[in-house]
């Protein structure tokens, strides 16, 4: 017996005897693909039609084969066929509403990609013409959302999103899409709420809801007046905002598990027993290795969410378990269209997962550490441009929280101590941090880690200029509030100073091949500004008198570097040429720190000098920067003995000056 060939709706192989015979449906198809209207020799042709099983790929193929003019020759029939589909979703027969549905998403892809080539037609008035699109659209749109609203079928429910979906994403550019101009004027915004508000739908449908809300939401943003930005950044509903964030934090998650399970299975793999033996030189090619792709859509749906609508920066702080932890049977879903590129949805059991009772042996999390660890996985690889423009955009997500007043609240609260395990690029100079060795702290710390991260780990060839000034962004946006509420946070800033200063070693060093591309003098005045912030406000927000210290020996010990940088700039201010203005702002920028350098560096050389003192311990500098300017640092030995601090200058430790009396000039 000859095989079945289903996919080209044969249903046996042709034979010199015998012609092949093919699929009702398809036979009708080719009935469509004529010049004649079908239902003339049959008038039951389009309830027929609708009865039929649908062949996708047949339909998309037999539209694909035909070139403009020939498409152009059977658009009355299109239409017709069209219009018919728009008719049979009101039906109340299941089987018609679903076929309908499939041809619809058929019809939409196979003449939009047809459009791709031979533009010589307009995809409206090929799919409904222009004098009935207004209805035609009008009647679907009004279809969908009833279908979306009812309490009917979940498989139809995940039909029609697929259907939207389908028809937002066919262009590369959402915002040339015109057939979205109906879509607004036709509003399922309310649809969407209802599914991400009730948590079965939800569990079924939300990340679907949640995608075409944001790709609705960026149909020509910045060109005209958008319905689904004005009612989004209005909506106060909790459910609703919580139904959202639930359905980005399991997308996120799903990411981040994924991640590290590809991360174990590569650690206790063949690699890994190889570089135990060889060493660790190829570590960083290894970590290339290891990738999952990444969820654009879902984060473009967080950055609007965290960008319109102020209410929802509370959903970041809602505590929820850890996802992932418990497995729920779900019903199955029927054939549906191809998903649209970059909207593959979580797994159903991680959507199912997340809406469980809290329990004490449950670690507890929220959307916010779930986005930082995504972030921290996404942003350590940025040589690739898919990456590069994903970790972009989790900047501009954390910039936009950075900037609100209640999220800085939160992160700063002392009583939202948590454990965040952020990834960390594996390097040579460093080892692994254990996870058990974490502290729990503010999430402000966990922010802070994440960019002095990014700092230390793209110094590189091809340098992420635009990652650099919105990570520094970040940090400068953190400071204000800190200085503004008076927030003395208890992070280690040393490790955020020394990746400062090193990027700005990197800047200097690699001078002539990065102002090829870029105005890194921009990037250096950030860097500096923010050591000025800590200069002259650091007494506002800085924990203890000595974090001003340990500022103080950070800057006079690596002085050598700021001298290197305002040399540099000097003598790019005072040439002639296109860096001389940017230049020059940070030659007046340098002041403050300029003349700490000259104040204590003479002082602490004049020290080591007198008491024979090679190089200076870190305690050692810290006494001469926290002594007042009128004591004599050649009696400095003496009068630390006299105090009660003991010892030689080859045996001095750090004490607490002001307990004894001894207060900074500085």
């Amino acid at each position: 017996m000859a095989q079945v060939e289903k996919r080209g709706g044969l249903l046996r192989k042709s034979s010199a005897s015998k012609k092949p015979l093919k699929e009702k449906v398809v036979l009708m198809y080719d009935e469509i693909f004529m010049t004649e209207d079908p239902s003339k020799c049959s008038p039951r042709f389009w309830e027929e039609l609708f009865l039929m099983k649908v062949n996708l790929d047949y339909l998309e193929g037999k539209l694909e084969s035909l070139d403009g003019e020939e498409l152009m020759k059977i658009k009355d029939n299109i239409n017709c066929l069209f219009q018919h589909c728009i008719q049979a979703l009101g039906e109340e027969h299941p089987i018609r509403v679903v076929n309908a549905l499939q041809t619809l998403c058929a019809l939409i892809r196979g003449v939009h990609q047809k459009n791709k080539s031979t533009s010589g037609f307009d995809i409206i008035n090929m799919l409904m013409g222009f004098d009935k699109a207004e209805l035609c659209m009008k009647n679907l749109m009004e279809s969908l959302d009833s279908l979306l609203c009812a309490e009917g079928s979940e498989s139809l429910k995940s039909l029609c999103l697929k259907l939207l979906l389908c028809l937002v994403t066919v262009t590369d550019n959402i915002s040339q899409n015109t057939i979205l101009e109906y879509v607004m004027i036709n509003s399922i915004f309310e649809a969407i709420l209802q599914i991400l508000s009730h948590p079965p739908s939800r569990r079924e449908h939300g990340y679907d809801a949640v995608v075409l809300l944001a790709l609705l939401v960026n149909y020509r943003k910045y060109e005209s007046v958008n319905p689904y930005i004005v009612k989004l950044s209005i909506v106060d509903d909790e459910a609703t905002l919580n139904g959202m964030g639930l359905v980005i934090a399991q997308a996120l998650s799903e990411y981040n598990r994924q991640y590290k399970d590809k991360e174990e299975e590569h650690q206790s793999g063949f690699f890994s027993a190889l570089t135990n033996m060889v060493g660790s030189m190829f570590i960083a090619d290894a970590h290339e290795n290891i990738s999952v792709q990444t969820n654009e859509a879902i984060l473009l749906a967080l950055y609007e969410a965290v960008h319109l609508n102020r209410n929802f920066i509370t959903v970041l702080a809602q505590s929820h378990p850890e996802m992932g932890l418990v497995t729920t049977p779900v019903s199955p879903v029927p054939m549906t269209p191809a998903t649209p590129l970059g909207t593959t949805p979580p797994s159903s059991d991680v959507i199912s997962s997340v809406e469980l009772p809290l329990d004490a042996d449950v670690q507890t999390s929220n959307l916010l550490i779930t986005f930082l660890k995504y972030s921290s996985i996404v942003m350590q690889d940025t040589k690739d441009e898919h990456r590069l423009h994903s970790g972009k955009l989790c900047l501009i997500i954390l910039t936009c929280i950075a900037e609100d007043q209640y999220a800085n609240a939160f992160l700063h609260d002392d009583n939202m101590n948590f454990r965040v395990n952020l990834h960390r690029m594996p390097m040579r100079h460093r080892k692994k941090a254990a996870d058990k060795n974490l502290p729990c702290r503010p999430l402000v710390c966990a922010v802070l880690d994440l960019m002095v991260e990014f700092i230390v780990t793209h110094m590189m060839k091809e340098f992420p200029m635009d990652l650099y000034v919105r990570c520094i962004q970040v940090v400068h946006k953190l400071l204000c509030y800190q200085k503004k509420c008076r927030v003395r946070l208890h992070y280690t800033w040393r490790e955020l100073w020394s990746a400062l200063i090193n990027l700005l070693k990197f800047l200097m060093s690699n001078e002539t091949v990065l102002l090829a591309k870029h105005n890194i003098f921009t990037l250096a005045l950030m860097v500096v500004n923010l050591f000025n912030m800590f200069i002259t406000y650091g007494d506002t927000f800085l924990p203890t008198p000595s974090s001003y210290d340990e500022l103080y020996y950070e800057i006079i010990r690596m002085h050598q570097s700021f001298d290197n940088l305002y040399s540099m700039v000097l003598r790019i201010s005072t040439n002639t040429g296109q860096w001389k203005e940017a230049a020059s702002k940070v030659t007046h920028a340098l002041v403050n720190i300029r003349a700490i350098i000259n104040h204590f560096n003479p002082k602490i050389e004049s020290y080591a000098a007198v008491n024979h003192i090679s190089q200076l311990s870190e305690e050692q500098a810290h006494l001469c920067v926290t002594l007042e300017e009128s004591v004599s640092l050649g009696d400095l030995p003496a009068l630390l003995e006299f105090c009660g601090f003991g010892g030689g200058p080859g045996q001095l430790r750090h004490p607490n000056l002001e307990a004894a009396g001894w207060t900074r000039s500085v």
